[in-house]
């Protein structure tokens, strides 16, 4: 599947899903059971029955993001609907959404290793959809399958390559069966969330648009450039029960909308703060800007002449003042690559080749390779932080000997089908952020540099020795014996990429958000895109 979009660069457009959203008003009646309490962030079983402290108001933010795609969360790919999933589904394990530590969800407890490749998963008793209708194992095997279903193209598939199997043992119990063992299994199952298979068969376009899960909101209604309406799910027995009694998402993309909204106490919270405004807004509100993944990165044609060198690659990268660039267009809010994965990453490994600032050795570099004229234009996406940060990316570029370098900025849904996908382009420089599927190595890794989607249809480095490399080696570290062992594995993935820098990460973001401290309790920031309300109440 080909991925891209404005935050995630990813596709998965619904042509329907906006025509039918702007029409819907999803509402239903649900007996009022039992709500629960539970830890957070740490991994523990779900609990039930215990009252959390609730606030008596609903919620108010503004989001950032457009609706961009449906909520089915076997397709769904938008930021905003993402971050609406985080609170109207659950998986059998989820990762919580500001700490990234993994808790039990629809899981009653830790998955039972059965065999080499088995796993036993109970479900949490009393579980129930939004529509009252209890969770069943059949619910939970139709909802693994259809994401490994080849004729969904589900974007998902590619997460759990490792599954062989899922089926049902008796009535409370789903076994899986793996192709090969996988260490990280109770975490990467967080991936999919447990759907009615009665709706999302009968319907999925439906279901797209008026989603039916078993989190602790669900969804009122959503209209594209307005809002989205949440009600606490008052029959939710886990262990992230709703705090407030609902929620109002504004669909805020003008900036100085959102910061408006905020300042006037229209919202309690807001994401993605323009730089601009952060100092000015911290009289009203705590703003905090929270490291991430969320990267900015060079990619090359690697079958375009020069760029099928990795000297000029590698000219490009030493060549370029990033610390300037993250001073001067981004207000100090990133950090300058020193890996492939920022530095508070619980994987982190210092690549064997940092690219530090030096004109003098990209300079050389150049010679060396040959190239003693360089001219080409340099494509952008036109996120708002990128088309301040691409000016200064190319002066830095022009001052090198020999080159000359120009700017061309656009959508992303223009950049990646015209240019990218079509291979007219020579270098672009774009945003990524796949850390909203998971955190571990594996995923990160593999969503630009395993298979075939970004190596070969994107940046076209497939017929090289280190493509091939990197595949056996993508494979051995999840197949490692042990933790240690697969870590070992992933840092030479890592100096491999960086040594070759067919795409590689200038700098990763810092993601500014602001809130009111005195209207939400347990509110925090998340380290990806979008906001997370999960155990937040508004006081």
């Amino acid at each position: 599947m080909k991925q891209h979009n404005e935050v995630m660069n990813m596709a998965s457009s619904r042509r329907n899903f906006l025509k039918i959203a702007g029409a819907m008003g999803v509402a239903g009646a649900f007996a009022a059971t039992l709500s629960a309490c539970g830890p957070s962030g740490a991994t523990g079983t779900a609990t039930t029955g215990a009252a959390g402290a609730a606030g008596t108001k609903p919620i108010e933010a503004g989001m950032s993001y457009a609706l961009s795609t449906g909520f089915d969360p076997m397709t769904s790919s938008g930021a905003t609907p993402m971050a609406a999933n985080l609170h109207i589904f659950e998986g059998l394990t989820e990762l919580h959404p500001s700490t990234r530590e993994r808790y039990l969800a629809l899981a009653a407890a830790e998955p039972v290793k059965v065999g080499e490749l088995g796993y036993e998963i109970k479900l949490r008793s009393g579980a129930t959809f939004h529509n009252g209708d209890p969770v069943t194992v059949e619910d939970v095997v139709y909802s693994f399958d259809r994401v490994l279903d080849a004729k969904n193209a589900s974007l998902f598939a590619q997460f759990i390559p490792f599954i062989d199997k899922v089926a049902a043992k008796g009535e409370d119990t789903v076994s899986f069966t793996l192709k090969y063992p996988f260490p990280l299994f109770a975490e990467r199952i967080s991936i999919v969330k447990i759907v009615p298979k009665k709706l999302a068969s009968a319907d999925q376009a439906g279901f797209d648009a008026a989603p039916v899960g078993t989190g602790p909101y669900k969804l009122i209604s959503a209209v594209k450039d307005d809002k989205i309406v949440f009600e606490k799910f008052e029959a939710y027995n886990g262990p992230m029960a709703a705090k407030a009694p609902g929620m109002t998402w504004f669909l805020l993309s003008d900036a100085a909308a959102r910061v408006t909204a905020v300042e006037s106490g229209r919202v309690q919270a807001i994401e993605d703060v323009p730089y601009l405004d952060i100092e000015r807004l911290k009289a009203n509100a705590t703003v905090e800007s929270v490291q991430s993944f969320g990267l900015l990165f060079l990619m090359f044609n690697c079958a375009e002449k020069p760029f099928d060198n990795k000297l000029v690659r590698q000219a490009l990268h030493y060549g370029l003042d990033t610390q300037t660039v993250i001073d001067r267009a981004l207000l100090g809010n990133a950090t300058a690559a020193s890996s492939f994965v920022q530095e508070n990453h619980p994987g982190y490994h210092r690549a064997s080749t940092v690219y530090t600032y030096d004109p003098d050795k990209a300079a050389s570099l150049l010679k060396e390779a040959g190239v003693t004229e360089l001219s080409f234009e340099l494509l952008t996406t036109d996120t708002s932080w990128v088309k301040d940060a691409a000016p200064v990316i190319i002066e830095s570029w022009n001052k090198l000997p020999g080159v000359k370098v120009t700017l061309k900025s656009m959508q992303s849904g223009a950049l990646y089908p015209d240019h990218v996908d079509s291979g007219t382009f020579r270098v672009v420089a774009a945003p990524g952020d796949p850390s909203v599927f998971g955190n571990d190595l594996d995923l990160l890794l593999s969503w630009w540099y395993r298979g075939t989607v970004w190596p070969q249809d994107r940046f076209r480095w497939h017929e090289s020795k280190e493509y091939a490399t990197v595949q056996k080696q993508l494979d051995d570290a999840v197949r490692a014996a042990d933790p240690v062992a697969a870590q070992k594995v992933w840092n030479q993935v890592i100096d491999l990429i960086a040594e070759q820098a067919p795409l590689y990460p200038i700098l990763h973001r810092m993601l500014p958000t602001a809130w009111n401290p005195d209207t939400l309790t347990g509110f925090r920031p998340l380290p990806t895109t979008g906001l997370s309300f999960v155990d937040v109440a508004h006081a």
